[in-house]
């Protein structure tokens, strides 16, 4: 019986006859540029089966490959047998992106016809074809159909919408939209577009569940000097905005309207229009046209990125709940394993999920857990089976990745315990990563150094031993909103922008040995004054998340007495901070777990 993705496949390609394409490309994204889109644009997973969160496909007429990265290998070669879908690599030293692969491939042709869904695919993306395919003589004509899947994908997914909330951040709707029209003045826009959820989100101080564990509403957001146009009502469906959210929003001078009037009035739009076209989509920008579109970097993304004392307060509150959660979900492992008591994967999350429910203003997980024991935590991005779940034994590493939401913060954590004995190599990986992780937690830097320059600090402990790992060591988290979010990060791509107070990154160095073991240790981090001098102003990081290390699978040998003393340090502050609210058990664990080494 025929692979079902390989008849998707072949059932794409039927229609790219038809049209007369001489290739297709799927993208990962939404209309949005979201990096975890809601399942009505998961048009990669339904082509193909791959699910990983980065991944772009091209079909040709006698090619299927899947673009993805270093985090995502393992997972596609699994996810893509039997498909007829290629594994492309990226994020090595030998890469071929698509518009390289694609210019390659049609080298010699005098016209070449790429169709693909103008909202789901970035102006630079198109940009970067069509470059690559006209440097190389051929004309490139690329044919944006909007909602393309839908010929092939019959039962496609509505756009979501789920009921709407407020968030109070600190600074009123009003503000917010203030800081935005003084930018606008300081530019000479006319408007400024909001098409990334997230900017969104923060700027009507609104939440929902449009997307699995991220708290955003499907939308754009047009601002003009006077006006607030939100696009947001779904069509015939009865809409989940109340009567009072929707009072509130006029109130605040916020108009809503029909989703799908976006293209009209942007069409009809008299004036200049501002807007971050990285994530724009190719088809708005194309209805904006090239005279009226400012292209710009959203201002919203820096603003977001800084808390305000407000928002501080509310994470480290919201990180005292979920480290109480985490604690009692590794006693409850510790105990069970002790007892022989027979845990899958799938048991362990249910059972993290269930104690963070418990913490006041719990609204979900931020992210789907990791949940990981042995060979499967050698994949930094690995989906734990609901059903069939590795069963935990008594020895080795388990990994475990999580976070929540919280109507006043947003956590990220990865905890890599023992399960019992550990090898020699499992304890060295342990000790490295850890090293790493505390290189970066102990950092005082020049304010103005951007996280691409503190990348090295949590790799060097591992590249002494010649060990490394593929994926970026830090990201910028959101205050009740995505789990991911820049523009600051710290990863070895160059990026400029700054680190500033107020900043949230996580630190999570890693080890991964493919079918052996996988190690992970990770924080958030708020970004803090730490002094000034003659030399200038310096900044260094506070530790958010409050759950210990634990250190029975250590080879203290390998520390240095810096380390020692802020993990020391670090495991004090945990127990007299969560102490208070376990019970005796629980508490005798945490005080033999935290004990100095």
């Amino acid at each position: 019986m025929a692979n079902i993705h390989s008849q998707r496949i072949e059932a794409l390609r039927g229609m790219m006859r038809s049209h007369g394409w001489d290739a297709v490309i799927v993208t990962g994204s939404d209309p949005h540029g979201s990096e975890y889109p809601a399942e009505r644009w998961k048009c990669v997973n339904w082509l193909t089966g791959f699910t990983g969160e980065a991944g772009d496909v091209v079909i040709t007429l006698d090619h299927a490959g899947l673009w993805t990265d270093t985090r995502y290998f393992i997972q596609a070669v699994a996810q893509l047998e039997g498909s007829g879908v290629q594994l492309h690599k990226m994020r090595i030293p030998e890469q071929v992106p698509i518009p390289e692969w694609i210019r390659r491939n049609f080298e010699g042709e005098s016209e070449v016809y790429i169709a693909l869904d103008g909202l789901c695919a970035g102006r630079g993306f198109v940009a970067d074809v069509k470059d690559a395919l006209n440097s190389d003589g051929a004309a490139c004509h690329v044919v944006s159909v909007p909602n393309l899947m839908e010929a092939v994908w019959n039962d496609r997914p509505d756009i979501p919408q789920t009921p709407i909330f407020e968030a109070f951040p600190g600074e009123s709707r009003i503000e917010r939209l203030g800081r935005l029209r003084d930018w606008l003045a300081s530019q000479k826009a006319d408007y400024i577009l909001l098409s990334s959820l997230d900017d969104i989100a923060w700027t009507l101080n609104v939440r929902a569940s449009d997307i699995e564990y991220n708290p955003l509403v499907i939308s754009y957001l047009l601002v003009g000097p006077e006006t607030a146009d939100w696009f947001v009502l779904k069509g015939e469906v009865e809409d989940p905005v109340t009567e009072e959210t929707l009072e509130a929003l006029r109130a605040d001078g916020v108009n809503p309207r029909y989703y799908e009037e976006t293209e009209i009035a942007l069409s009809d739009l008299d004036g200049t229009v501002a807007a971050d076209s990285s994530i724009l989509n190719y088809h708005l920008c194309s209805l904006i046209g090239p005279a009226r579109l400012i292209s710009c970097i959203s201002p919203v993304q820096l603003w977001k990125a800084v808390k305000n004392t407000v928002e501080i307060d509310g994470m480290r509150e919201a990180h005292v709940r979920d480290g109480l959660a985490v604690e009692k979900f590794l006693f409850w492992l510790e105990t069970c394993m002790d007892e022989g008591r027979r845990i899958s994967e799938w048991d362990a999350s249910v059972k993290l999920a269930s104690l963070r429910a418990e913490g006041a203003g719990y609204q979900g997980d931020s992210f789907e857990t990791i949940s990981a024991y042995g060979p499967g935590a050698a994949l930094p991005h690995y989906v734990t089976p609901r059903e069939g779940a590795p069963l935990l034994e008594a020895h080795g590493l388990y990994l475990c990745d999580s976070g929540g939401q919280y109507s006043d913060g947003t956590t990220d954590i990865t905890r890599t315990v023992p399960l019992g004995p550990c090898s020699r190599l499992e304890m060295e990986d342990y000790t490295l990563v850890l090293k790493g992780h505390i290189a970066l937690a102990r950092a005082v830097f020049p304010a103005g150094t951007p996280g691409c320059r503190l990348d090295v600090l949590a790799r060097e402990p591992l590249w002494e031993y010649m060990r490394n790992y593929g994926h970026g060591t830090g990201h910028g988290v959101g205050w009740f909103l995505g789990v991911h979010e820049g523009p600051q990060d710290i990863r070895q791509n160059l990026n400029s922008q700054a680190m500033f107070p107020g900043m949230i990154c996580s630190d999570e160095p890693g080890i991964y040995r493919e079918g052996m073991h996988g190690v992970r240790h990770e924080n958030l981090l708020l970004c803090v004054k730490a002094d000034s001098n003659e030399f200038g102003e310096w900044l260094r990081f506070e530790p958010l998340t409050l759950c210990h290390f634990d250190t029975s699978a250590l080879l203290p040998e390998l520390l240095t007495e810096a380390e020692r003393d802020w993990l020391n340090s670090y495991n004090s502050m945990v127990y007299d901070t969560l102490r208070p609210m376990l019970n005796d058990a629980e508490g005798d664990w945490l005080l033999r777990k935290t004990a100095a080494i």
